[in-house]
């Protein structure tokens, strides 16, 4: 193991949540292709569902979770964590600070 020396190190990690924003994009975008294709492409007379009703439903969905999407995308929140590793000088310790913090947190 190595020993920290005078002097200190710092270790930060900033973490994009945005993963979730990209997923509801691509779960629009299929919701909306998936309701054209009932709506508009399949002439298929099934007795107990309307299957264009359902695409128009479909594609109203999938507009609605891709803007949900996109404002979330927007919103570009980002958590950054900070390690501070130093030597205390009296005892001779090492002291370890870590820190999480959100930049985009304004009100």
């Amino acid at each position: 193991m190595m020993e920290a020396r005078r002097g200190a190190t710092h270790h930060a990690v900033v973490k994009d949540t945005r993963n979730g924003a990209t997923m509801s994009i691509g779960l629009g975008i299929v919701l909306f292709v998936i309701g054209a294709i009932l709506a508009f492409a399949l002439h298929i007379d099934v007795g107990w569902v309307d299957l264009p009703l359902v695409g128009y439903i479909l594609m109203a969905a999938g507009v609605v979770v891709f803007i949900v999407g996109l404002v979330f995308l927007m919103r570009r929140r980002r958590t950054i964590a900070t390690s501070h590793t130093s030597v205390d000088p009296r005892s001779g310790d090492t002291v370890r600070r870590d820190e999480t913090s959100a930049p985009d947190d304004t009100i």
